[in-house]
């Protein structure tokens, strides 16, 4: 191979390189946001290719003018910066013209994030009844393994259709499940996660995923698949946006106001269930993988909105 193929090969696989450093959801979002501040450049005769400090300003302020949240609007300049530092322009974030005006939208917008509504045990429930009445065999236990283990282990919707059959391992206790990546895991360290046997059967992860293992007959490759229309089970691996679509189909049929439903509810609704029985936040973030106690914490504080509520002593008098 001559030098020049090789240093090639070499900026190629760099460029892969950096291109993988992120996750594929992630690498997404910067395009989208890049792509965006793009157009508001070209809408507004700027540079986009080398932007100053005040361009990205007027571009934040833009963004607060049209409602756009906090978190999303700091996303973008992050977005920016790392676009721009590829490009080989470094952009300075801390910069006054940059970081004044963003504490003022801080200020303008707030900085609460309404997550997604968190499905309870007595929505779950009602879940797997819909499911049970309204599915044909493999279907129904697919489904309810799905809904199952995502809410038992606090799994992102990610991570429940990345799983493969020799990631779990059923033992005396419950079930071992082997998580290879995740949002937080970005190094492919690993992380193992505990699903024990639950006494109420309808909601057991354990007993449903068995199940599943059993009508499916899987022995390798992804653990949950699609379903053809004539009920047959293919290879092909579920998205995550599948996952979405379930909870929202089963929270319809259970008559339950689906609004604010996404994928994301049922490793909320572990959270905050379990903080409502008396989890602390590190047998919880054991659970979930959170890296940070920020978010554990908010769910700790909305699982004791009401019992730990200084009102409470008021009432009864």
């Amino acid at each position: 191979m001559s030098d020049l193929i090789y240093k090639k090969n070499l900026e190629i696989q760099t460029i892969e390189n950096i291109k993988n450093s992120k996750a594929l959801n992630t690498n997404r979002a910067y395009r989208s946001d890049y792509k965006d501040f793009i157009d508001f450049c070209k809408n507004n005769n700027f540079d986009y290719l080398k932007p100053d400090p005040k361009t990205i300003s007027f571009y934040l302020t833009d963004l607060s003018n049209k409602k756009y949240k906090f978190s999303t609007i700091r996303r973008r300049l992050v977005s920016l910066s790392l676009a721009n530092k590829l490009n080989g322009n470094y952009i300075d974030t801390k910069h006054p013209v940059i970081d004044e005006n963003l504490k003022s939208i801080r200020r303008k917008l707030g900085n609460y994030q309404r997550g997604k509504k968190p499905i309870l045990l007595e929505e779950l429930h009602k879940i797997i009844n819909a499911i049970e009445k309204n599915e044909t065999k493999i279907r129904k236990i697919r489904d309810k393994s799905i809904i199952l283990l995502g809410f038992s282990g606090g799994f992102r919707r990610s991570e429940i259709v990345s799983l493969d059959f020799g990631d779990i391992e059923f033992v005396k206790e419950g079930l071992k499940i082997f998580l290879q990546k995740s949002k937080t895991d970005q190094y492919s360290n690993g992380f193992l996660k505990g699903i024990p046997y639950l006494n109420d059967q309808q909601i057991c992860a354990v007993t449903s995923l068995k199940e599943w293992i059993n009508i499916s007959n899987i022995k390798s490759g992804p653990l949950f698949r699609k379903i053809s229309k004539s009920e047959k089970l293919l290879e092909n691996r579920l998205t995550g946006q599948t996952v979405a679509l379930i909870i929202k189909k089963y929270t319809k049929i259970a008559d339950i106001n689906n609004i604010n439903f996404s994928g994301h509810s049922l490793r909320a609704g572990f959270a905050t269930v379990a903080a409502s029985l008396g989890a602390d936040e590190r047998s919880i973030m054991s659970m979930t993988g959170h890296k940070s106690s920020t978010m554990v914490r908010r769910y700790i504080r909305e699982s004791n909105l009401f019992s730990n509520n200084a009102l409470n002593k008021i009432s009864k008098f």
